[in-house]
């Protein structure tokens, strides 16, 4: 499917979800302001994923938990948290709509903030209703996430006034 020398070499796969075994891959990256442990906060607040993650518009979960419930853009998905390493790493596996995505994330401080890679690979069967398979989408919902990430994580009080 995917060479899997374009992902990070720090990411994490579980079986079955590398880029070699997904139907589509995608990696991003940006520098965001603050420290690693303001990302991981904002990343695992999983109660206020509706304010700021693009699509979001439910979580059945106030904290992060091993696993919860996620209606994105209309689809219902089981989300199970893969890995959970404070403040450096995340990882969940979402399934719904006809769609496996694992998104991966790792984190690290730079003079200039945090360094922040996300991938998600991503398995399929009925792409269609969220067109999962479109470089497009992956591509979009990373820099949806990331630019989110970012003006929170340079405005820690960003997220207050939009509650």
């Amino acid at each position: 499917m995917y060479d899997t020398s374009d992902s990070h070499p720090d990411i994490h796969w579980p079986s079955g979800f590398s880029p070699a075994d997904a139907h589509s891959f995608h990696r991003a990256q940006a520098v965001v302001p603050g420290p690693p442990e303001r990302s991981f906060t904002l990343l695992t607040d999983v109660v206020n994923w509706p304010k700021w993650v693009p699509g979001c518009e439910e979580v059945s979960s106030v904290t992060l938990t091993q696993t919860f419930e996620v209606v994105w853009a209309g689809h219902r998905f089981e989300v199970f948290v893969g890995e959970n390493v404070p403040p450096r790493r995340i990882g969940w596996l979402g399934i719904g709509g006809g769609v496996m995505l694992y998104q991966a994330w790792l984190l690290t401080g730079t003079e200039h903030g945090t360094e922040i890679v996300v991938e998600n690979a991503v398995r399929a069967d009925v792409p269609k209703p969220l067109d999962t398979l479109s470089r497009d989408w992956s591509e979009r919902l990373n820099e949806l996430w990331l630019a989110q990430l970012g003006r929170l994580s340079e405005d820690p009080r960003a997220e207050e006034r939009e509650s």
